[in-house]
């Protein structure tokens, strides 16, 4: 291989390394591209925990934030329940030091009750703060207005006549004061309902706020991986159909691809590769030519000398030697066959790109093609079936004859004497299909993925017929490529199937 096509190619790939080298001013999609495909999955999957992560630690707070409250609350309703059970102590025991005293006229009781009643007050400042509830203003007023008679009950004592009427007194004031503890149980129960009630809310908006995180971090992890996924898989497509181009020997198309710096690293030697590939077939094409036409010449004189020595030029040859004679014209004429068909091949190989496409009638060259053929066929007594309807493509109408007519020969020539061949034409999706099935021996199936391929020659041969170049499916597959289509051998009980999917049918 010359070496200046090796050194242009990678002075290109060096360039376009040097053109993809990061720049930190480059916008962020940019910088991501530099990255490998090992740190865009990483980094893929970092941003996805992160998105989950965040969400977890979400609920989390908002939980720990219920549950302080639901303590809270817990702690606030003990509380009250303790608040409003002193209450009511510090009442019966405001009335029992007050009835004593009336008894008994001890000052000391007095003061007792006094000091029950000061405990009272700092009760009720304690039930004020827990509550939290101005519907219990007006009972608390009432209840140290009430206080604060029997106070003045116990302040006028004086007689014990007087003090019997205080007694009178007293009792309808103590009677209201346990009615009124018994209100303000029912306003702090109350309270401790409302604050339930609240905490239990909260839990709820708690929970929905939860499962929106939840939900939403769900949906935005699947977005981000179908993202990532698409953005990184996409790259890894291209690369699979650039391989499968290079493998149907398709190099016209450059390789580009896309994604990770890595895989564009890869793309590059990929197209790289594909120039390699297009100078070795361009140097493997100069080199066939030039053999051949160098073969042609003596293989001219071989067959001229034979002619004469089989005149008898020389002078006259023994019936040993006249066999020696027809041996080599024989060989030699099937050698210069086999090189024009190898020129042949070559000069297809390279005009097949090169297609002078026009509205063709496909049935009717279908039609020309088998009558072309007639005296080959009739002379082995096949019968050629056509099953065609109307049928116009955009195509190239002399290298599909080509096409045709090197099927058609192939099924001929492979056809046992009295076998039925059969061509099929129809079209649809937009698509013009040709299927060329034959009742000859078939293809082995360990030749079945060659058969296409220059030179090939499959295991099962016609008996008693010349063995051919190998280049007449590998000519059916250049120019139905070169027109976007494909060819395939289709399974067959018996015999071989071809067909042929050519596009843009009018």
């Amino acid at each position: 291989m010359p070496q200046p096509h090796l050194a242009t190619a990678s002075s290109s790939i060096a360039a376009t390394a040097s053109q993809s080298s990061p720049d930190p001013a480059r916008p962020r999609a940019g910088r991501l591209r530099g990255l490998s495909f090992h740190q865009c999955l990483l980094a893929a999957f970092l941003l996805i925990t992160a998105v989950l992560g965040g969400a977890a630690a979400q609920a989390m707070f908002a939980l720990e934030h219920v549950a302080l409250q639901g303590r809270q609350a817990s702690q606030d309703a003990a509380g009250l329940s303790a608040q409003v059970q002193r209450l009511a102590e510090r009442t019966v025991a405001m009335e029992r030091s007050a009835r004593q005293f009336l008894v008994l006229d001890d000052i000391s009781l007095r003061d007792r009750y006094q000091a029950a009643w000061a405990d009272a007050r700092a009760t009720q400042a304690a039930l004020v703060q827990l509550m939290g509830d101005a519907a219990a203003q007006p009972l608390l007023a009432e209840w140290m207005s009430q206080a604060e008679a029997a106070w003045e009950v116990l302040q006028g004592t004086g007689p014990a006549l007087a003090r019997g009427a205080a007694l009178k007194q007293l009792t309808p004031l103590f009677v209201r004061l346990h009615r009124l503890n018994e209100l303000l149980a029912e306003h702090s129960q109350l309270a401790m309902d409302r604050r339930g009630d609240a905490v239990l809310a909260e839990l709820e908006q708690q929970r929905r706020l939860i499962s929106g995180l939840v939900l939403g971090a769900i949906a935005l992890a699947g977005l981000l991986a179908l993202g990532f996924g698409h953005w990184l898989l996409r790259p890894l497509a291209h690369v699979e159909a650039a391989i499968g181009r290079m493998g149907d020997n398709r190099l016209d198309e450059p390789i580009a691809i896309g994604g990770p710096a890595d895989l564009r690293r890869l793309g590059r030697q990929l197209d790289w590769l594909r120039q390699r590939l297009v100078t070795l077939e361009s140097d493997k094409t100069r080199f066939v030519r030039h053999i051949s036409h160098e073969l042609k010449t003596p293989m001219a004189s071989i067959r001229e000398g034979a002619a004469l020595l089989r005149d008898g030029v020389a002078g006259p040859l023994t019936p040993d030697q006249s066999e020696i004679v027809r041996i080599l014209g024989d060989n030699s004429m099937a050698l210069q066959r086999q090189i024009e068909d190898l020129l042949s091949y070559q000069t297809l190989a390279s005009d097949s790109q090169q297609l002078q496409r026009c509205a063709t009638d496909l049935p009717a060259l279908l039609a020309r093609v088998v009558d072309d053929q007639r005296l080959l066929w009739q002379a082995r007594g096949l019968d050629v079936r056509v099953e065609s309807r109307p049928c116009t493509a955009l195509v190239d109408g002399e290298k599909l004859g080509m096409v045709l007519a090197n099927l058609l020969a192939n099924a001929v020539r492979f056809s046992p004497p009295g076998g039925r061949i059969t061509l099929a034409l129809e079209q649809g999706d937009g698509k013009v299909r040709i299927d060329c099935a034959d009742a000859g021996p078939g293809v082995a199936p360990e030749d079945s993925g060659r058969v296409f391929d220059p030179f090939y020659q499959g295991r099962n041969q016609a008996p008693g017929a010349r063995r051919g170049s190998g280049l007449g499916l590998s000519i059916v597959r250049e120019i139905v490529q070169a027109h976007g289509g494909s060819c395939r051998l289709l399974p067959a009980e018996r015999g071989a199937h071809f067909r042929i999917e050519i596009p843009h049918a009018t």
